[in-house]
């Protein structure tokens, strides 16, 4: 988990070839300030005092802009750095700070890192590091496999066969992300990407067999390890009157909501006899087309209305 200034460098510090330059705190340094305005703030970015980053980054452009200012105009920018407390500065393309800056470091507590990347390759890495990383996440019950591309969750009550079904689509040929409580987060205003806890990772639950090694069973192509979320299909053991509710053009298509974005759902009737995979598949294949514009139910009334127009056409009163 990435909650500390320490874990980050530790995930990617060799990757982005970071290393420190003054001591490593001993203390976690938090990444995100617990002020409700240092949520709203960005995380990582150019040297900014105006509007400051968690981690500012020193660049050739901001050395130079340094480099240029007078005596009293360098001490009034470098004192409002450090008195923001970011959680680091972070000194790219092999920059080695002056002694001024050593010295406002060592008396603020702030960390200072260096690398020898350029700063926007750094901040481009970082930023998406820490938009995954840092991403609002929610656990949801049920089992998310691709199928035919597409990011399927099945959800229900318990016993009413969605492990069942997962492992059907499975032998199909379809992928398994996770089962029992895929975890998504929102990593995009309007995209969630679900993952499989890793305790859980392979596993599938199958009523009367136990536990399930799917990666064991049907080998590496039979899972994977994240997938956006864009449908959910809902469960249903519904009983006449309930079938008779759902309308037969447009079937039973609404959304739900998971932290705040809208993904398209799907209620699909659970009864004896009802080939599911295939009707998995072939909801996926209906929305894919929504997705491109094309609605079927839409082009049967258009179809059903040219030809009643065909075979009832207007009396000539009506077309002066």
């Amino acid at each position: 988990m990435i909650d500390s200034l320490q874990s980050l460098i530790a995930q990617t510090g060799s990757q982005l070839k970071l290393h420190w330059l003054t001591p490593e705190p001993r203390e976690p340094r938090p990444l995100q300030g617990e002020a409700p305005e240092h949520s709203r703030q960005s995380l990582i970015g150019s040297l900014n005092c105006i509007h400051p980053n968690r981690l500012q980054i020193v660049g050739q452009q901001e050395q130079a802009y340094l480099h240029a200012l007078g005596a009293t105009a360098f001490a009034e920018t470098i004192e409002k750095l450090f008195a923001d407390r970011p959680a680091a500065v972070i000194f790219s393309d092999g920059i080695e700070p002056g002694a001024a800056l050593l010295e406002y470091a060592e008396g603020t507590q702030t960390p200072l890192l260096a690398s020898t990347l350029g700063d926007q390759e750094l901040i481009n890495h970082l930023r998406y590091f820490l938009t995954h990383a840092l991403a609002e996440r929610k656990t949801v019950h049920g089992v998310f496999i691709e199928v035919l591309g597409m990011g399927v969750l099945l959800v229900g009550s318990p016993a009413v066969g969605k492990s069942e079904l997962a492992l059907e689509l499975i032998t199909r040929g379809h992928r398994i992300v996770a089962d029992d409580a895929p975890r998504f987060a929102r990593i995009a205003p309007e995209v969630l990407e679900g993952t499989c806890p890793e305790t859980l990772r392979d596993f599938l639950e199958v009523r009367g067999l136990g536990i399930l090694n799917i990666r064991a069973m049907f080998g590496e192509g039979a899972v994977l390890r994240s997938k956006t979320l864009n449908l959910i299909i809902d469960l249903q053991p519904l009983d006449h009157q309930q079938l008779e509710c759902i309308d037969r053009l447009t079937g039973s298509l609404t959304a739900a909501t998971i932290l705040g974005v809208a993904i398209p759902k799907i209620v699909m009737p659970v009864a004896p006899g009802r080939n599911l995979a295939i009707l998995v598949e072939a909801a996926v294949r209906h929305q894919i087309l929504r997705i491109r514009g094309y609605d079927a139910g839409v082009d049967f009334i258009d179809r059903q209305a040219r030809a009643i127009s065909i075979d009832r056409p207007d009396p000539p009163a009506a077309r002066r």
